[in-house]
């Protein structure tokens, strides 16, 4: 399986929409177009459990490995695994699920479906990377889409809740890019730095760094997440979205977050996730508790989503704070149900 399709699917996809002509067109590709993701991610499903069936137990699946720019050792490097491959038929899902229910968008609906099909891609492209700046790379690519979704086709306080989602996100992704940084530099692959997730985990790196680095990583795709107290981006991005963009900031944004603190965070710095586990566990107990009562007091449905989407995102760190087999794969599964 060309993993490469996920993300070439939605990006031909929203191209042939800027070229449809009115607004049945638009709709038709857009539709036919994340039809075509959800087949692709059901056929992957199919062939990823023929692999395992036939006793192929790498740990990712459909690896490719090309090298995007060699001095820095910088690699278009994909694969999947069990979790991955779940985040996937995830956004498969809501992405059509967002087509449809934009199904009346009218205005300005050629760039309302492109910049949707556009956010669809950066989001499989960041859950098949196994180099860790091609992952942050996609990480960036979903945010300023959001942005512009809210900021254009939002509802109340739209251009002050746009402005507060961009900011909070490229806050975090610069923790994200320090440790990023951090884990790069502290690498030695015959004798040369490297980005490789999968290199990288099979190195014993220094607990110090580790320490050091591990809470710029957690914290930073902590605020995709929804991480207590850095959670204040989510109920007025939430409040001000179309209803579109509301569905992929809670079915798919805060899970960017959640897979980013257990696939690089945890799963690269153990030692680190194991001193740090009693402060992870503790905040996001608060962002459960609260993001409950939270719920309870509101009267809008957007902002009811919201607040329940904290309480439900600190279940997700709460399982990877606790660092058992049990609570990371109830992590998993709580962020598809959410």
């Amino acid at each position: 399986m060309n993993l490469s399709l996920l993300i070439l699917l939605p990006l031909i996809t929203a191209i042939a929409v800027m070229f449809c002509k009115g607004l049945k067109q638009v709709r038709t590709v857009s539709l036919i177009g994340t039809t075509a993701q959800l087949i692709f991610s059901f056929a992957l499903l199919v062939e990823y459990w023929k692999e395992r069936a036939a006793g192929n137990g790498a740990q990712f699946l459909f690896d490719q490995n090309y090298t995007w720019f060699d001095p820095l050792h910088i690699h278009y490097h994909i694969g999947i695994d069990g979790i991955s491959l779940s985040m996937i038929l995830l956004t498969a899902f809501v992405v059509i699920a967002g087509v449809l229910v934009s199904w009346a968008q009218e205005r300005l609906n050629k760039e309302f479906f492109f910049l949707l099909l556009f956010l669809s891609a950066g989001a499989y492209g960041y859950f098949i990377s196994l180099d860790l700046f091609t992952l942050f790379f996609f990480l960036e690519l979903a945010v300023i889409p959001k942005f512009l979704l809210i900021g254009i086709w939002g509802s109340g306080k739209k251009e002050y809740s746009a402005m507060k989602l961009a900011l909070m996100l490229m806050a975090g992704s610069a923790l994200v890019f320090v440790g990023l940084l951090g884990l790069y530099f502290n690498t030695n692959l015959n004798g040369a730095h490297s980005f490789d997730l999968v290199e990288i985990s099979k190195m014993h790196m220094d607990t110090k760094v580790q320490n050091l680095f591990f809470p710029f990583a957690f914290v930073g795709f902590g605020v995709f997440a929804a991480l207590f107290p850095f959670h204040t981006w989510v109920p007025d991005g939430h409040s001000s979205a179309p209803t579109a963009a509301s569905m992929f900031l809670a079915g798919i944004s805060m899970k960017l977050g959640g897979y980013g603190c257990l696939r690089v965070a945890t799963y690269l710095m153990p030692d680190a996730a194991h001193h740090y586990s009693p402060l992870i566990v503790l905040l996001s107990t608060v962002a459960i508790i609260y993001g409950a009562f939270a719920t309870m007091m509101q009267k809008d449905l957007k902002y009811i989503n919201a607040y329940s989407s904290v309480s439900h995102c600190g279940f997700v760190l709460l399982g990877i704070g606790m660092l058992t087999q049990t609570s990371i794969n109830g992590a998993v599964l709580q962020m598809v149900s959410h």
